[in-house]
């Protein structure tokens, strides 16, 4: 691999990121393509049995325009079923998480708007709440980073490891830090409260929401029939996660991003260009990963200047 050469590199990532595609595209293509199948079958048979039973009740067409009725209002996250705890889809809470959804870029999608004036003012509400959400995960960043520090300060104070090796540690403690307590303790609380979803579903559910992948196919309360005000709880204890989930996200991914280690793999794709200075500072700066590696300095005395 050293001795490609440069102009080959950045071709050498496309190929490998568009091989790493057709393999995801396969798998799950071998995975969700027999259970949809299956669920497709379930769904033709259970609609023959309805039909040949109420068929002769019902006029010709009516069944499926009311499924087709039904469903379109699901797609845009507007439901009459169950017990009426999800019936007010934009009341304060629920317009509380579709914001959060928002300037989070989660975007679950079990809520959109429907009128022409909504999906403007959502334009230009996330157009505007995106960099403003922005300037504050990097201002809690500058807060929150020191105090993540210090315990892998206290680490390299008394272990005296390589800065190297003292950065690789402090990226695999804080990237187990944020696992266990903004993945996996979330998940076992969804998974005893929902009750209707295995853990799997739940560490699923926490995974997508931080990584803002937000597919939308599993929400907390969601078809469950709880009562109104534990499912508004439920929402708003689901927008301070995304928050704070969001910004432990964004403090373990840069500190990973800056190890020496990826530092030299996207040197080895990048250019081969003279370095900018936007090249050798990254967004977390490399004083910042090494500082508490550093041996305290001893103290130099002051020297008079000599006439």
């Amino acid at each position: 691999m050293g001795a490609l050469r440069p102009w080959a590199r950045f071709p050498l990532l496309v190929v490998g990121h568009l091989l790493a595609l057709g393999i995801g595209a396969a798998v799950f293509q071998a995975l969700e393509g027999p259970p949809a199948l299956r669920l497709q079958a379930k769904l033709r048979t259970e609609l023959a049995a309805f039909q040949a039973e109420y068929g002769a009740c019902l006029p010709p067409g009516a069944l499926e325009e009311l499924l087709g009725t039904a469903l379109a209002a699901q797609a845009r996250g507007v439901s009459s079923w169950g017990d009426g705890s999800e019936a007010g889809n934009w009341d304060l809470p629920s317009a509380l998480l579709f914001t959060a959804s928002i300037l989070t870029t989660t975007g679950y999608g079990c809520m959109a708007p429907l009128s022409a004036g909504g999906k403007a003012f959502c334009v230009v509400y996330a157009a505007l709440g995106l960099p403003a959400s922005l300037a504050l995960l990097a201002a809690l960043r500058r807060c929150l980073l020191p105090l993540l520090s210090r315990p892998g300060a206290w680490v390299a104070a008394y272990w005296r490891p390589a800065p190297a090796r003292a950065a690789l540690l402090r990226a695999a403690g804080l990237g187990l830090l944020v696992a266990g307590a903004f993945v996996l303790l979330p998940a076992l609380v969804l998974w005893g409260v929902q009750g209707d979803c295995s853990l799997l579903e739940a560490i699923y559910f926490c995974f997508s929401s931080l990584s803002t992948i937000g597919l939308g196919d599993l929400l907390p309360g969601h078809g469950r029939g709880l009562h109104p005000v534990l499912y508004h709880l439920g929402q708003l204890a689901l927008l301070g996660y995304l928050l704070l989930g969001l910004l432990a996200m964004l403090l373990a991914v840069e500190t990973f991003s800056e190890l020496p280690q990826v530092r030299a793999v996207v040197k080895f794709f990048g250019s081969s260009g003279p370095r900018t200075a936007e090249d050798q500072s990254g967004i977390l700066g490399q004083d910042e990963l090494a500082l508490s590696t550093l041996p305290p300095l001893a103290a130099v005395p002051e020297q008079t200047p000599t006439c």
